[in-house]
């Protein structure tokens, strides 16, 4: 027996969620078999996943697969057309970067990890997941004001580009200095278009996101998109910061991500005059905070403001060369 016949006999069924068949719809994503086992591996792409819809495609499919055609098994897969054709699904690596609470400068890492990344010739993204604090877009230099969201062919939203780095936020879809007011279940479903309804280009090398301070819904959430992802947690040498910072790093290895290092963000000040390091917030809690998650300290970043731009450092800065040493590290691990 073919695949060609497998295909056949499949094509007929019914996505009922889209009133089509999976040969109109072009839902059989995989087929194969496993000549030793004789086992039939397929996955199906359906509009929208349904518990009763599911269970009477997969009753289907077994009889095909075991009854009509002899075969002794078979391994199904049945997803949504928009999780199987997201990014999720290709060969991005994903980069979480994480903080115990707001404050600390995460979105400024993120977005001068994501800079360093694209000036080194990688194809970078941005998913600014901070929900109720996003700043992504400011960071970059981007006008929110001018910006218009626009959706391709597939209705998938057109991510926003900076710096060559393809970026998305929920600033985009609020009015400017509004509050976000959303309950849990809002703010999931905001998650899951970030990375499923946005038209991401499949060949990104890095998908750096940013995600909300603490250990709340939006880590749960992102742990059923991305199972298992690198985390940078960053702090300040304050023990206020590192003492929150800790729980960050403590959720990432219990949920199964890989924390890949420590960043204290504000860990003194170079004064011009006497080139001597002012700790202002205190020294040595970054690594002592990488030494209990038994990590890496990736790196101590001064404080200093950009010298041309709003959020990003260039490499003739101290704190630009900082960010390129962390690109490194990122693509060399």
């Amino acid at each position: 027996m073919s695949i060609d016949l497998i295909k056949q006999k499949l094509g007929v069924l019914m996505d009922d969620s889209l009133g089509k068949t999976l040969l109109e719809t072009g839902g059989i994503k995989h087929l194969g078999i496993n000549e030793d086992d004789n086992i039939v591996v397929i996955v199906i792409a359906v509009g929208k996943k349904d518990a009763d819809l599911e269970k009477k495609m997969r009753r289907e499919i077994a009889k095909i697969v075991k009854i009509d055609l002899n075969y002794s098994g078979l391994k199904l897969e049945i997803e949504e057309f928009k999780k199987i054709d997201s990014i999720v699904k290709g060969n991005t690596k994903f980069v979480i970067i994480a903080s115990g609470k707001g404050g600390v400068g995460k979105s400024t890492v993120t977005a001068n990890i994501a800079y360093a990344l694209s000036k080194k010739g990688k194809k970078v993204g941005i998913i600014d997941a901070d929900i109720y604090g996003s700043s992504i877009p400011t960071l970059l230099d981007y006008n929110v004001k001018d910006a218009k969201i626009e959706v391709n062919d597939n209705k998938k939203i057109i991510p926003f580009m900076k710096n060559n780095i393809e970026f998305i936020s929920t600033e985009f879809f609020a009015e400017i200095g509004a509050p976000i007011l959303w309950r849990g279940a809002m703010v999931s479903s905001m998650i899951n278009s970030l990375f499923y309804d946005v038209a991401w280009n499949k060949e990104l090398d890095y998908m750096i996101i940013d995600m909300p301070p603490g250990t709340g819904d939006a880590t749960l959430d992102l742990k059923n998109i991305i199972p298992k992802s690198d985390v940078i947690i960053v702090t300040t040498p304050h023990i206020s910061a590192s003492h929150v910072a800790i729980k960050a790093g403590y959720a990432a290895q219990e949920l199964k991500h890989i924390v890949f290092g420590v960043i204290e963000n504000m860990s003194y000040f170079l004064n011009k005059s006497s080139g001597e390091k002012e700790y202002i917030f205190g020294k040595g809690k970054g690594e002592e905070l990488a030494k209990k998650l038994n990590v890496t300290l990736l790196a101590e970043i001064p404080i200093n403001l950009p010298a041309k731009n709003t959020g990003l450092y260039e490499d003739n800065e101290l704190i630009g060369q900082i960010y390129n040493n962390i690109a490194d590290k990122i693509i060399n691990k």
